[in-house]
């Protein structure tokens, strides 16, 4: 990449099956995000494909161009000013903001190039006590935080107040990205 250093790796997804793990945190350099992202981030997913090699300092040599980094960063999901790609949303339980277990993201909801919310296989017990399907889409927007070493994603409220959001009711809607 012409030896522009586009950030520090700082970690990876911590995951049972190694196998969904394709991507590294990255801290981005801040002209690197003003430059290279619509809105931007501190961190960053680095996909493992487009790394060459890691020098003995610690940086990072990439196979590919700024033009497939800036491709990749387009197609992710942003939550608390960090953007994570698909496969790090992927299997991570869901919480609303009292530590309540909802269920487990199972797919990302994507309309017009854009991820609009998480697909969540409901807890049986959550299902039975708030009369809920098995299958629910949350908004991205509802989410507030990650946790890393727990893989955990937070509502920003309670279940009960996130049921009612107004983005919540449409995206759950049948018709919902048909438009």
């Amino acid at each position: 990449m012409n030896q522009t250093k586009v950030g520090v790796i700082v970690g990876e997804r911590h995951h049972p099956n190694e196998a969904r793990v394709q991507s590294m945190r990255i801290q981005v350099e801040p002209g690197i995000a003003e430059e290279y992202m619509r809105k931007p981030a501190e961190l960053a997913p680095l996909a493992k494909e487009l790394v060459h090699s890691i020098k003995a300092d610690g940086s990072v040599k990439l196979s590919k161009s700024m033009r497939e980094l800036q491709r990749r960063w387009r197609n992710t999901v942003r939550i608390d000013e960090k953007l994570y790609a698909p496969d790090e949303m992927m299997d991570r339980a869901l919480l609303d903001n009292q530590g309540m277990e909802i269920g487990v993201v199972t797919k990302l909801v994507k309309v017009k190039r854009t991820y609009r919310g998480v697909v969540v296989k409901v807890r049986s017990g959550i299902q039975r006590q708030y009369g809920v399907e098995l299958i629910l889409r949350v908004p991205i927007t509802a989410l507030s935080r990650t946790r890393e070493r727990l893989d955990e994603v937070v509502l920003s409220r309670t279940f009960d107040k996130t049921l009612q959001l107004p983005s919540f009711i449409q995206i759950n809607d049948p018709e919902f990205g048909s438009e």
